[in-house]
């Protein structure tokens, strides 16, 4: 593997991990912005403006997009977070030309007023959609009640209202805010050509304006409130804590996904044994999420209802003995070894590295192979397990239920 790394002169970012033995490549631009960088005027555009990417540019109809990626034969998407929104593709070497040259041409879309008013039809659709999903609901939630007062606490989707009320200028606007070449890293991974890459960046992309795109990045006091959303048409509880966690920038970010695999995997963890093996729950699990400038570790549990007072108190049993005790030297090597495999066998694959590579790049301005992730992993001790899960305090948390429950 080989990390290349150029800077246009508009300030795009371009970033390669190249891989001769590799029979793909997977090429995506990591555009920093998402939820946290919108006001509630414009609740929802990050996500909106993803969509209207395909819905066609200058040169390209939604049609002609379509049918080029297609004719590639290409596994691609897009998805928008927090923080984020990410397009991406992987093909087969030979179309690597032409999946950068579409996916330059549709980052600087048309924004047609028609394809707007009749996507907004579609998002407030996928908005209904999810109102039906109880985990997504939670969670959109949880982030609300947890990072109160902070841009973390924004709906990715957005309201109803926010998009009823959206102005296909409003959308214009934020664009020219936040899609400053200076604020996108192009990612390519795999069997790239590089000085092919970097011409067809300069091509595709050259002519983009660059102007400054910042964020604020503040630290946050959670309040650590605890409430249920009750509905009656719900047959299970669903219970979720946030607290604390690592940042995406802190190096305790590996001891704290350690802790997370012991506490809450899905097979042979903690909280499996304490709950889903005796039937006192069907899912619980935990996760930690490093953002930036701050993190969250999250547990989440779904369980009937008559038992979910019962469940909650064993989590919390179970994430104070964690802390108090620490973990086995039992535990550690089996999470230790789960981790890596899961980040090995992700990463066989161009499209597994893709986000990985990217990801480093955006957060902390940096490019680790994936070994020497591997050995940072490896190298987390049990002592370095329970100094991050008691300096997060595991112990302390926002809580927040869903379901027919009127009380945790």
């Amino acid at each position: 593997m080989q990390f290349k790394q150029a800077r246009l002169p508009n300030g795009l970012n371009v970033i390669g991990e190249l891989n001769p033995a590799a029979a793909s490549l997977a090429v995506g631009f990591f555009v920093r912005t998402g939820s946290r960088d919108e006001t509630p005027e414009v609740a929802g555009v990050s996500h909106f403006l993803e969509h209207m990417m395909f819905k066609g540019t200058d040169r390209r109809t939604a049609f002609d997009i379509n049918r080029q990626f297609d004719e590639m034969g290409a596994q691609y998407n897009a998805f928008t977070a927090e923080e984020n929104t990410v397009y991406y593709g992987a093909v087969l070497p030979e179309f690597q030309d032409a999946l950068l040259d579409l996916l330059g041409d549709m980052l600087r879309p048309a924004l047609r007023a028609q394809d707007f008013d009749t996507e907004k039809n579609v998002i407030l659709e996928e908005i209904a959609l999810y109102e039906d999903r109880p985990q997504f609901r939670l969670y959109e939630k949880l982030m609300a009640a947890h990072f109160a007062g902070h841009p973390l606490g924004n709906s990715i989707l957005g309201t109803p209202a926010s998009i009823t009320d959206l102005k296909r200028d409003d959308m214009c606007a934020y664009f020219q805010r936040r899609y400053s070449p200076s604020n996108v890293t192009l990612v390519g991974v795999g069997k790239i050509d590089w000085d092919a890459l970097l011409a067809k960046a300069t091509d595709a992309c050259g002519h983009w304006s660059d102007y400054l795109a910042p964020r604020a990045v503040t630290d946050h006091a959670p309040a650590f409130t605890a409430a249920v959303i009750a509905d009656e048409k719900l047959g299970r509880q669903y219970i979720a804590l946030m607290g604390r966690g690592p940042s995406a920038q802190d190096e305790d970010r590996y001891a704290a996904a350690l802790a997370a695999t012991i506490l809450g995997d899905s097979t042979g963890s903690r909280l499996f044994y304490a709950l889903i093996e005796p039937a006192i729950a069907d899912e619980a699990y935990c996760a930690c999420e490093c953002l930036d400038g701050t993190g969250a570790m999250l547990t989440f549990l779904a369980t009937a209802p008559d038992r979910a007072a019962a469940a909650l108190g064993i989590v919390r049993d179970e994430l104070r003995r964690f802390q108090d005790d620490g973990p086995t030297e039992g535990e550690m090597t089996a999470a230790r070894n789960k981790t890596a495999s899961s980040v090995t066998l992700q990463g066989e694959l161009p499209m597994g590295r893709l986000t990985a590579v990217g990801f480093d790049w955006v957060y902390r301005r940096q490019y680790r192979p994936l070994a020497e992730h591997i050995d940072r992993l490896m190298a987390v001790t049990a002592a370095d397990v329970v100094r991050v899960a008691r300096a997060c305090d595991l112990t302390h948390a926002t809580v927040l239920g869903l379901g027919p429950n009127k009380t945790l």
